[in-house]
């Protein structure tokens, strides 16, 4: 927020220099446009209209997803603003009700823009990540928050060991990046300078391709893995809870990836035989146990602290490998009692925290795995307890936020790894799959082309919605005039008359059928916004009160 003094003659100025002087990160695609000269300027407010006017991507982003932003050979983008009917301005007040159902569909059909902002292992290092955490439990709790201001409609929070992503809804794709990026802000407790410098940003078809790569395991460090799949589905079923912040858009396009995820792994290879961060680190500990610790690894003495989901996988990993025995390091008995009988070929020793050190003192590879606010292992730490100077000892930590202090490595008989370190490791794996990601890539193609046409399709709701109260407008006025005359039988009954009304039901509603699975069916927004002016023009949508005098009019005329 310090101030930044601009004078520049923008017609001579170019885009390098423009840079240079509001000192923009080079790594990132920016839209420049001309502001009156001598202007004073905040970095907060250059990076709040820069992100209102385009959207910024890193460069691995654009690598990532530059496939899926294109629509045939053209190499248009596909709009994905459903309706140019926007309340820019409709902002509801903190601690507003939640939405109906009929609510969230009315507000999807206004043009709904889907986005995602958030930073993951190849954007961000883990001592950004961590900031930025968030416990599962406390998914709803953060979206809930991003929608506080009335800016972001609807939002879901997707938190894991290498990636923070909030995916939302907005009418206004200014107000709504402004909100989630001070919301990140006030959360890493960082500067906007800083974490501008490790998010990634991606709207419409670009946001909604990241998100099936993501569930399908192509955006993980471990290609294939299956755990981001599930972490996907909880996220949609946190988004569709009560306190839940998904609307009628997010929670179809957060279920539509977790289709495409299962899908991808029931119709391709990419899942057999992969790995996951728990069997990265054990194929790393194996891999570096000879050269740090001068001790085969069937020889090494193992502990694990946690007890949770990356436990489990940890010790299914080792006892392929042939694991005997290993002591679990916790802060209650339970999960690792359940741990014990889920590995019955395993001697698994439980023991609590007040034990951890000695557990520490005692084994040659120690993983950490466990939810914690601070360090649970530093250089102060091991000094204090006596660990320093001994014999060599390896920690490796898979917990985000980090349970193992990087000033643990000063310790001189001490080697601390973190996932970071597991890029290299799982290099050999990712160049193995080609073949199937390719595969992959097809068929989230398709996904994500669905997701699309339903989305652009909410477009015609307004319309279907107008020509239905028309029809039923006229049907009701020519129910009546039949009806007084029907009236005057007195051999008609009630029954008689109710089969009359559904009659002339029946009859508007075949004659509606047509042209509103026509308006549903459009192959693209051209062919739909078309065929919404037709509809218009044709039925005089746009002119009701006055169609509906001039009928009176008509049968005046006929009278």
């Amino acid at each position: 927020n310090d101030p930044v003094n601009l004078s520049v003659e923008p017609s001579n100025t170019s885009v390098k220099e423009i840079r240079r002087l509001t000192k923009i990160d080079h790594r990132y695609f920016v839209l420049i446009y001309t502001v009156p000269v001598k202007m004073k300027f905040t970095t907060a407010t250059i990076l709040s209209s820069i992100l209102s006017t385009a959207v910024a991507f890193s460069p691995n982003s654009l690598a990532t997803n530059s496939v899926a932003s294109r629509n045939g050979s053209n190499g248009m983008m596909r709009p994905m603003v459903a309706s140019q009917d926007i309340e820019a301005n409709a902002a509801p007040a903190n601690g507003q009700r939640k939405r109906t159902k009929e609510e969230r569909l009315q507000l999807a059909s206004k043009g709904l823009q889907v986005h995602v902002i958030g930073l993951s292992i190849h954007h961000a290092s883990v001592d950004v990540r961590e900031k930025l955490a968030v416990p599962e439990a406390l998914w709803n709790e953060a979206s809930s928050d991003i929608c506080s201001t009335g800016a972001v409609s609807e939002a879901a929070v997707l938190s894991t060991c290498n990636r923070f992503e909030v995916y939302f809804a907005a009418p206004s794709a200014r107000e709504a990046v402004a909100r989630v990026t001070e919301y990140l802000a006030q959360r890493g407790g960082m500067p906007v300078s800083v974490l501008r410098k490790n998010i990634f940003m991606l709207s419409g078809e670009d946001a909604v391709w990241h998100l099936m790569r993501v569930s399908g395991g192509l955006d993980s460090l471990v290609v294939g893995e299956g755990q981001i799949l599930s972490q996907v589905k909880q996220c949609h079923l946190h988004s569709i809870e009560e306190d839940g912040s998904g609307g009628k858009v997010l929670s179809r396009m957060l279920n539509n990836g977790v289709a495409a995820g299962k899908r991808v792994r029931s119709e391709t290879a990419i899942s057999k035989g992969s790995v996951s961060i728990s069997s990265a680190a054990v194929e790393l500990s194996e891999m570096m146990c000879q050269k740090d610790l001068n001790l085969p690894f069937g020889e090494a003495r193992l502990a694990v602290v946690g007890a949770g989901k990356m436990t489990r996988l940890l010790i299914t990993h080792l006892a392929s490998r042939g694991l005997e025995k290993i002591t679990i390091v916790n802060r209650s008995m339970q999960r690792p009692q359940e741990l014990a009988e889920q590995f019955p070929d395993v001697e698994v020793e439980i023991k609590l925290m007040d034990d951890l050190w000695n557990v520490v003192g005692r084994s040659d590879i120690v993983y950490t795995a466990a939810f914690s606010d601070g360090y649970i292992v530093d250089k102060t730490k091991l000094q204090e307890n006596g660990l320093a100077g001994g014999r060599p000892m390896m920690i490796v930590d898979i917990g985000v936020p980090r349970n193992v202090s990087p000033d643990s490595n000063e310790i001189e008989n001490c080697v601390a790894y973190n996932v970071d370190d597991l890029k290299a490791v799982v290099a050999k794996n990712t160049a193995m799959r080609q073949k199937e990601m390719i595969e992959a890539e097809t068929l989230l193609r398709e996904e994500t082309d669905s997701f699309c046409n339903w989305r652009e399709s909410l477009a015609a709701i307004p319309t279907i919605n107008q020509l239905q109260e028309k029809a039923d407008i006229v049907r009701k006025e020519e129910l009546n005039k039949c009806t007084r005359k029907l009236s005057q039988n007195a051999n008609l009954s009630d029954k008689e008359m109710e089969a009359v009304e559904r009659l002339s039901r029946g009859i508007v509603n075949k004659l509606l059928h047509g042209p509103m699975s026509h308006l549903r069916s459009s192959e693209n927004s051209t062919d739909q916004q078309n065929a919404i002016k037709e509809l218009s023009a044709m039925f005089r949508l746009e002119d009701e009160d006055g169609d509906r005098r001039g009928g009176k009019k008509g049968r005046s005329r006929k009278r």
